[in-house]
């Protein structure tokens, strides 16, 4: 019988999952913000969710690679 390893705990993935939903909120939350610093237009803001959106989720796969990464071994 095969021993599960600490990557196979669902409870790990689900907490995982929260995590980066999180993070992808909190960047678009934060370029919102940034965007009513700079500007204070609904451009700016548009333009500081969408430039927040991207980094959150740039920031996502980075950490995907790396827990994937640390599970191969």
């Amino acid at each position: 019988m095969k021993d599960k390893g600490s990557g196979d705990n669902p409870w790990r993935a689900l907490g995982m999952v929260g995590a980066l939903g999180f993070e992808v909120a909190m960047c678009a939350l934060a370029g919102y913000w940034v965007g009513g610093w700079i500007g204070g237009t609904r451009g700016w803001q548009a333009g500081g969710v969408l430039t927040g959106l991207g980094i959150g989720i740039w920031l996502a796969i980075l950490l995907v690679k790396k827990v994937l990464e640390k599970h191969d071994e």
